[in-house]
Order: C-alpha cells, then sequence, then structure tokens
C-alpha cells in the first residue's frame, strides 16, 4: 500500500511549506510582512497597472475574503492604495505606494538572493531538468483538473 509520504503532491507540498517558510522568517524579520502580504506586494509590483481584488486573489491562489484581509492590513500600513474601479461600482483597483513600491524592491531583492542560494545547491544538468519535470508535472496537473471538472 502506497504511504502519504510516497506521494509526489504530498513531497512537492512539503518542499513548497519549507521554503515558504523560511521566506516568512526572513520577510518578517527584514520588512514587517507576512507571507501572503510579500506575495500580494509582489504581484502588484509586477504590474504598472491597477489590479481588481479579484485578480490579485486569483494570482495568488487564495480565496477573495481572505485577500480582502491581507489588502486591508496593506492600506492600514501605507503600502496599498484602494481607488474605486471605474468599470465595477462594487470594485476596487489597487497599486502600491511609494512605500509598498520600496518595500517590494527590498522584498525583491531578498527573494533573489534566496532563489540564488536555492538554485546555488542544484548542476547545471539538475537545473535544466528540474525546470523541464515542473513543466511537465504543471501540464499533467492542468489536464487531470480539466478532466475532473464536469
Amino acid at each position: 500500500m502506497t504511504e502519504i509520504q510516497d506521494l509526489l503532491s504530498y513531497q512537492l507540498h512539503r518542499v513548497a511549506n519549507l521554503l515558504s517558510r523560511g521566506a516568512e522568517l526572513r520577510y518578517r524579520r527584514e520588512f514587517g510582512v507576512s507571507l501572503w502580504e510579500w506575495r500580494s506586494i509582489a504581484l502588484l509590483g509586477a504590474v504598472r497597472q491597477p489590479l481588481s481584488l479579484n485578480h490579485l486573489a486569483h494570482a495568488a491562489g487564495i480565496h477573495k475574503s481572505q485577500m480582502s484581509r491581507v489588502v486591508s492590513g496593506l492600506a492600514k500600513r501605507g503600502m496599498v492604495r484602494r481607488a474605486p474601479d471605474p468599470d465595477d461600482a462594487r470594485g476596487v483597483r489597487l497599486t502600491l505606494t511609494p512605500a509598498g513600491r520600496k518595500t517590494c524592491e527590498g522584498l525583491m531583492r531578498a527573494a533573489a538572493e534566496r532563489d540564488a542560494a536555492f538554485r546555488g545547491c542544484l548542476s547545471a544538468a539538475e537545473k535544466r531538468v528540474f525546470g523541464q519535470a515542473l513543466a511537465k508535472l504543471a501540464g499533467q496537473a492542468k489536464a487531470l483538473i480539466h478532466g475532473e471538472k464536469p
């Protein structure tokens, strides 16, 4: 019988959690932000136009209500600006403030350093194979999701 520890999805999840835990410790220590706050800031910093709350939640992979709480905290701390959505009376458009942009720059520098450390423990061949394997697994995951939909 297969044990949970043998499942690829479990192993990937464990590694992802370890990566996230280390990131959160560093980002909280250096920048005073949680993991979801860092992801939100990084996603907003990656685009030059405002994002809707729905788009940001979808990009981060969390529920809209959870993203709303994250954004509220960032707005209270002056990192995110909310503005009415001209296309949706109930919607808001989100952008980084100058303080949010400065934080984003520091976070992305720290993220790049962490990424380099992780990539640095792999040989060139391992990096290539790992990238190919991740792409293949993502494609298979999407196909299985598609197959589950009615």
